[in-house]
């Protein structure tokens, strides 16, 4: 085979390859979005079919010769030809030692679990999953053995979430973040609590929506290629390539703070994905490297810009006109103070910036004890409702507010809960190291999120997968070490200006 020829091939496989993801990703945006509730087996058997046909063709002879010629040869390569080379074997070599029946059997499960999940959490009925999420745990759990026999589960799927993270790496941090956040909260509960009354009043669906809107716009976002849903569970997906990105939020009547910081939290997601450079395009490199540096843009996002000062002081306005009467009694400064507001809370998606990673240890810790088979599914919700009392000081009412609340275990996503905290320590590196060249605070005070976005964009964005994503962290910190006490330093610091510690 010539070189010439074999370049040309590898670009039409990735093609194929993004095809057949556009289509499946797109069945999964509608099972979670406006598809009918009877439609799971349907989608389920179309999604089987398809998953088959991707199974053979990426472990094909005529695919794998193909990529093994390319490693041969990777000398000649450009170092994004090696990269895309790499990626597709290392995903070959782990479905080459997943049985295609089970390959297929997995896919078809997700979309079952997802769609049980959805009931179950809506009359609170852990018992109605259980058998489910007892079946992805032990696919879960086989996928790992077959890809990785010397290597504990657990480890490798940290890992794949996050390149590098292990369960040692995990302790190390969570423990690093244990240590100074828990005091701090002690702390705050010292203090008179900030009033949230602000948050909580009358909001439509429908003004809520021209809010969201009206945010993704503010925030950058390309409207003719990003689209906005609503789902039981937020969540971000691209389709095919970073030129189609959907996002969705889900609408709390009597609180216009949960929807907007998920439109901003998925937005980043967006942002990161829709900033891929234009020629990375159905391959494999398009679209971020990983979830922890995907959450880092997406909590860079929703944390970090969104309930700054500035931005509040500059978005109050905007949402007395609305939101017609509601803030007629309060300031920017109230609103600033309650969306900050540390509470222990029942809830991931809604927590605080402070007792969030809490919120990430729980999850951590029975996930490891779910793969090391020292915890069963049957008794998960005890375990968890036992974990919150523990680490959260709350009690936890029912399953929908507990062990049902996130749908990341319904689809398998074992092992990627610790990148949400990973994400929100790295996000607060990148700011000092943006401010350094961006003035972030005044660019808020207009609302004007370009200059940050110009910096991800620059330092991030642009590399898609091309990158390892300790070469991402390398370049956007210009070569300076991960750093956890950055984050634990800014939190103790927004704290102590909204609790006046």
């Amino acid at each position: 085979m010539e070189l010439t020829q074999a370049r040309a091939e590898l670009l039409a496989l990735q093609e194929k390859l993004s095809a057949y993801n556009h289509a499946l990703g797109l069945l999964s945006y509608d099972g979670e979005t406006t598809a009918p509730r009877g439609t799971a087996a349907n989608r389920g058997h179309a999604m089987g079919i398809l998953s088959e046909e991707v199974y053979k063709l990426s472990t094909g002879e005529e695919t794998v010769s193909l990529l093994e010629f390319l490693d041969g040869k990777k000398d000649e390569l450009t170092d994004r030809e090696r990269r895309m080379v790499y990626l597709l074997l290392k995903d070959i070599r782990f479905m080459q030692k997943i049985p295609m029946a089970e390959y297929t059997e997995y896919q078809k499960l997700m979309v079952e679990s997802q769609d049980v999940w959805v009931r179950a959490k809506e009359t609170s009925d852990f018992a109605l999953f259980e058998p489910y999420l007892t079946k992805v745990v032990e696919m879960t759990r086989r996928f790992a053995h077959y890809a990785a026999p010397d290597k504990d589960p657990y480890d490798y799927w940290l890992n794949e979430y996050e390149e590098g993270a292990s369960k040692e790496s995990c302790d190390a941090f969570f423990g690093r973040l244990r240590a100074r956040l828990v005091p701090l909260i002690e702390a705050v509960q010292r203090r008179p609590q900030v009033d949230d009354a602000c948050l909580h009043g009358d909001f439509p669906d429908g003004d809520q929506e021209a809010l969201a809107l009206y945010l993704m716009d503010l925030m950058g976002l390309d409207l003719d290629h990003v689209g906005l849903s609503t789902t039981e569970h937020p969540f971000t997906t691209s389709l095919g390539s970073h030129l189609d990105e959907r996002i969705t939020t889900h609408y709390h009547p009597d609180d216009w703070s949960s929807s907007m910081f998920s439109v901003i939290h998925e937005g980043g997601h967006a942002l990161y994905d829709t900033g891929s450079a234009e020629d990375l395009a159905y391959t494999v490199l398009d679209g971020g490297v990983s979830m922890g540096i995907h959450e880092s843009q997406s909590r860079f996002c929703e944390n970090i810009l969104a309930r700054s000062k500035a931005f509040i002081r500059f978005l109050f306005p905007k949402l007395c006109e609305f939101f017609p009467g509601q803030f007629d009694r309060f300031t920017w400064e109230d609103v600033y103070k309650a969306v900050n507001r540390v509470q222990p809370s029942l809830i991931r998606t809604e927590a605080d910036e402070v007792t969030y990673s809490l919120h990430v240890m729980i999850r951590y810790e029975l996930e490891k004890q779910l793969m090391a088979g020292a915890l069963a599914v049957h008794d998960l919700p005890a375990a968890w409702n036992r974990m919150y009392k523990e680490y959260l000081g709350v009690e936890v009412p029912d399953d929908r507010s507990g062990v049902l609340q996130d749908s990341h275990w319904s689809f398998g996503a074992i092992g990627y809960f610790p990148s949400y905290a990973l994400g929100s320590a790295y996000g607060t590196q990148f700011l000092r190291k943006m401010k350094e060249t961006v003035d972030v605070d005044e660019a808020l005070s207009r609302g004007d999120f370009a200059p940050m976005n110009a910096w991800n964009r620059e330092h991030i964005w642009k590399y898609g997968s091309s990158k390892s994503p300790r070469e991402i962290l390398s370049i956007a910190l210009s070569g300076e070490a991960f750093d956890p006490d950055v984050y634990l330093d800014y939190l103790e610091a927004k704290v102590k200006d909204v609790y006046a510690l």
